[in-house]
């Protein structure tokens, strides 16, 4: 295995067709040697950059053919069979080849720490034929003219202006910026920005791929984007259309040390801007301060310090030994100029390797120690720890040694682990940097058994990864539809808009914003410099689609529209417009969502036809509140209740109206009845209007007009007459009112059905009525043996969902009183139901029953009448004279269980045993004052006295005057039969045979009847 080496020149020979052409940035250096090796019949050119070397081939290939021109970098080598011109990095160049032109590019290089070593041995050992040219800044023209006796200079001038444009920030730069930064995070971080306020960044950092970085490049080229976030590579030689540079950072890592920029770097990389005769500006931004007035008079001037040494090491290695490679590695430069350049990646790892017997033991003669220091060459891209390095060279030496090659399935596992596309921008990047190592393994000659196809397939992975790095950076750093609408303005060109069928607007195939019903919503990401314009141009599309929707909806079914929770009106599903409050709570008004482009005759057929649904769908859903609104049929005192009843939005409670109830006379009641009136026991309502699609409407219009669409409570409560709950758990941030008008009584610490409260007092009003007519007869489950009140039983439970305290709490507030009573009975292992109070006689399962399972227990408990229509003849009764206390019309006869339950004889075989019990017994209140409750202080009050249940079964007021318990009477006493005498029907008047009172009074001549039986 040969090494070619570069001959060693002595000083005087050195010039020998050698040129120095000298200058700053943008002189056209490279474009000269360039056009010097095309005229020349072979030639070769080294660049400081694979990124440049790639760039340059494709020129040179472009011009002289791809048969013509060769590449070589350490990772990739495109090498026709008969090549005339050679591209390459300067550490790559070929060494044995002969060639009629050389030149060396950025030979100021060779003062660079790390790689300089490698250009000074090129710039004083490789020639040219004919000519070789020597490319670089003026500041290591004293150097090589000191170390190139005779050299030939040429300078260039610069051919556009540089200056100084200042401080700005980054979202101010103007178009066609690089904004320089000297880390990753700090390059990722400000293209971060830029995508957000200016559309996106290119970016291009040294670790890229040449595949990735090309494609970056275009983007910024191409003018898809106008910023351009790298690091220092861009300084060398990177041909692009920039017009400002600025420096995001003036400190960089040098692989040693972190540092200040040498002015002559600052000049490297500034003048990047303005190229060919186009001038240029230079600046900073971000944290980094003005630069002061003597480093921008350098930059500007192109006037720097020169070069002290070039780096330098020894190129003229010994392989007969280990130590004697050591040894030639340490000679010191004799030439003055030169100084011995720094430990490299190299010789360290050849220190790494040289620790382990294993392999000091087979570096043994020329040819091994040779192929040992070739294997030191490869480079760390991964830069994970030197240790990791030096024992993948180990592995690699080891499989050479051994098997002449490294073996191919063990390099093809290496390769598997890079060969993946996914993963974010540092993990690609991460993957691409182990392919590299793979790579420039696999453009080694001699050490696979098939390096092409070998390097076919490391090739093939890196273009993979490079395209899914370009792909993840794009989508973090670029947006898209920004760059290519800006793009089309800066070509003058007319933008094309278009909206689909999902109300998406589209310019110029790129997403700014959605039409929603009638108001187009802009996309923030689409808001910038430009965003005026790119609206302008969708400004046509929309007006023509919102006509065109406007015709549509003036045309739609009324199932075409729908009313939301939050009040706003969906067309389609598009919100088109926003319930608004006026002076008729009945009447809402629909405010139109939309925007200028609706305008004219189209948004008068938008408005009619929205005004026109809102009011068929409040007539619809609420019709037996706007019959009693217009009040047709109904004359005298029934208007004014209907009045009453709209007010309360269907709901009025008996106590505020007492004394014009009182007065109705039956033909107003039954015109009432006609539009859907209930007259409770406690609650004056319309049945229909507890549904759940009216009761919901009902609720939006209350808190609509009070201007609380999102109260608490709005979103619960109109559902519950859908739930089947009978009562719940008074929430207390929930308005009292709110719970009214969803057909819900608040009583204490729950909150009941205003419907199942009647049904409650049907199940009192019997039982406080029933008194003994016969000795041996026992009460029915719940009456108490001496009349006038009540206990609770499991039908009244599990009616409301609820016992113990909450149903105590609620009988209260319905106005009954507790009183205790202590009572002798048979001893039995289980307490009777009707004997223990609420909290032992009801099970907790109870809490929740549904109206449903409710309303049956108590059908099966107190009546099997059922309802013939909206209520039936008891129920009547009990709307037209609650306070009736008359034990025959109210109660029924005990069901056979009852009957049963209460007869049964003790054994004669002994006397039972008694014990005493305490038992709860209800009543109605009496006639007592008691503090005005929460409604009464909201109207302010009337001092009246507040009593127990206006119309509650056993209610003295209603019944007979006198002292005790209606119906209570002393012994032999008959009971009362009369009933409140105000509402009975005149003498001079016949009953109407159609009346709840002729049903009533014919109910109570068959249970009389059954009685004498």
């Amino acid at each position: 295995m040969s090494r070619p080496q570069t001959l060693q020149l002595p000083p005087s020979a050195r010039s020998r067709t050698v040129t120095a052409v000298l200058g700053p940035t943008n002189t056209g250096k490279t474009h000269l040697a360039i056009e010097r090796m095309l005229a020349q019949p072979s030639g070769l050119i080294g660049l400081p950059l694979r990124l440049l070397a790639r760039e340059v081939y494709g020129r040179i290939a472009e011009r002289a053919g791809t048969d013509a021109v060769a590449l070589i970098t350490g990772e990739e080598k495109i090498i026709p069979k008969q090549p005339r011109f050679w591209v390459s990095t300067v550490e790559a160049m070929p060494l044995d080849l002969n060639t009629e032109f050389v030149a060396i590019d950025e030979v100021q290089l060779a003062g660079n720490l790390d790689r300089g070593h490698v250009f000074t041995d090129r710039i004083l050992n490789l020639r040219g034929r004919s000519e070789t040219l020597l490319l670089g800044s003026a500041t290591a023209r004293p150097l090589l003219e000191k170390l190139i006796p005779g050299l030939n200079v040429v300078t260039r001038p610069r051919m556009s202006i540089l200056s100084y444009a200042g401080s700005k920030k980054v979202s101010r730069l103007p178009a066609r910026s690089a904004i320089v930064a000297f880390s990753s995070d700090e390059v990722y971080s400000i293209a971060e920005l830029l995508r957000r306020q200016r559309g996106g960044a290119a970016v291009v950092l040294g670790s890229l791929s040449p595949r990735t970085r090309n494609a970056q490049v275009d983007l910024f080229q191409n003018g898809d984007v106008d910023h351009l976030v790298a690091t220092d590579a861009i300084g060398m030689g990177l041909n692009l259309d920039v017009h400002h540079i600025a420096f995001a950072g003036n400190r960089k890592y040098d692989g040693y040390q972190y540092r200040q920029l040498t002015p002559s770097e600052m000049g490297q990389i500034a003048g990047r801007a303005g190229r060919h005769t186009k001038d240029g500006t230079f600046g900073v931004t971000g944290r980094v301060d003005p630069l002061d007035d003597d480093l921008i008079e350098q930059i500007e001037s192109h006037h720097f310090d020169s070069l002290k040494v070039l780096q330098w090491r020894n190129s003229a290695l010994d392989f007969s030994s280990t130590n004697a490679l050591r040894r030639s590695l340490d000679l010191p430069p004799r030439e003055e100029g030169l100084a011995r350049a720094p430990t490299g990646d190299d010789i360290t790892a050849l220190e790494h390797l040289l620790r382990d017997s294993a392999i000091s033991d087979m570096a043994k003669g020329a040819k091994s120690v040779e192929l040992l220091w070739d294997v030191c060459q490869v480079p760390d891209y991964r830069k994970i720890a030197p240790a990791n390095h030096g024992d993948l060279l180990a592995t690699i030496y080891n499989h050479l040694m051994r098997g002449n090659a490294i073996e191919d399935d063990w390099f093809s596992r290496q390769l598997a682990f890079a060969d993946r596309v996914d993963g974010d921008i540092d993990t690609l990047a991460n993957r691409i940097a182990h392919i590299r190592t793979w790579t420039y393994v696999a453009n080694r000659p001699d050490w696979l058994a098939d390096p092409a196809h070998w390097q076919d397939v490391t090739r093939g992975i890196e273009d993979k990864l490079s395209d899914a790095l370009h792909d993840r950076l794009t989508q973090r750093f670029v947006d898209r539809r920004t760059s290519v609408l800006m793009r089309r303005l800066r070509e003058n060109a007319m933008l094309e808009a278009e909206i689909t069928s999902s109300g998406d607007v589209l310019v110029e195939g790129q997403h700014i914003g959605n039409l929603l019903g009638f108001r187009f919503a802009p996309d923030a990401a689409a808001e910038g410099p430009d965003g005026k314009t790119v609206r302008a141009a969708a400004q046509k599309a929309l007006t023509t689609e919102i006509e065109s929707r406007a015709e549509k909806l003036g045309k739609s079914e009324n199932s075409d529209f729908v009313l939301t929770s939050d009040g706003v009106i969906r067309w389609r599903g598009e919100p088109v417009a926003k319930l608004s409050p006026t002076d008729d709570v009945l009447a809402p008004a629909a405010l139109l969502l939309a925007d200028e482009h609706l305008t004219g005759l189209a948004r008068d057929t938008v408005q009619n036809r929205l005004d026109l649904w809102v009011k068929a769908q409040v007539d619809t859903l609420l019709k037996p509140l706007m019959d009693l609104k217009s009040g047709e049929g109904l004359e005298g005192l029934a208007r004014g209740i209907a009045f009453r009843i709209v007010e309360g939005l269907g709901i009025l409670e008996r106590q505020d109206a007492s004394d014009e109830i009182r007065q109705l006379d039956q033909d107003m009641r039954a015109s009432l009845r006609k539009h859907g009136v209930r007259f409770g026991a406690y609650t004056i309502f319309v049945p229909a209007l507890l549904k759940p699609a009216p009761s919901q409407l009902l609720a939006q219009l209350w808190a609509l007009k009070h201007g609380e669409l999102d109260m608490d409570g709005m979103e619960e409560l109109p559902q519950l007459s859908a739930s089947g709950r009978t009562s719940i758990p008074v929430n207390p941030e929930i308005q009292p009112a709110l719970y009214k008008v969803v057909g819900f009584r608040v009583c204490g610490p729950r909150a009941v059905r205003v419907d199942i409260l009647e049904r409650l007092a049907d199940l009192i009003r019997p039982l406080i009525a029933w008194k003994p007519l016969d000795s041996e007869v026992a009460p029915p489950e719940g009456a108490i043996e001496t009349g006038g009140g009540f206990t609770v039983t499991v039908a009244m439970t599990s009616l409301l969902g609820c016992a113990g305290e909450d149903f105590s709490a609620v009988l209260k507030s319905l106005g009954y009183r507790l009183e205790t009573k202590e009572v002798q009975r048979p001893a039995a292992p289980k307490a009777d139901a009707t004997e223990v109070t609420p909290n032992t006689a009801e099970p907790a399962a109870v809490e929740d029953t549904p109206a449903t399972e409710a309303e049956a227990s108590a059908e099966s408990a107190v009546t099997e009448v059922a309802e013939a229509s909206e209520t039936s003849a008891v129920e009547q009764a009990a709307e037209e004279a609650p306070a009736t206390a008359d034990a025959e019309t109210s109660a029924e006869a005990p069901t056979p269980e009852t009957e049963d339950a209460q007869t049964v004889e003790p054994t004669p075989a002994s006397e039972p045993e008694m014990e005493t019990v305490t038992i709860e017994i209800w009543r109605p209140g009496r006639h007592d004052r008691r503090p005005r409750g929460r409604q009464d202080q909201r109207r302010g009050g009337d001092n009246r006295k507040q009593q127990g249940p206006k119309g509650a079964p056993g209610d003295r007021r209603h019944g007979k005057p006198g002292k005790g318990a209606p119906n209570k009477g002393r012994a032999g006493q008959k009971p009362f039969d009369g009933g409140n005498r105000r509402d009975k029907a005149p003498k001079d008047k016949p009953i109407d045979p159609n009346s709840p009172f002729a049903a009533l009074m014919a109910l109570k001549e068959n249970m009389g009847d059954k009685d004498k039986k």
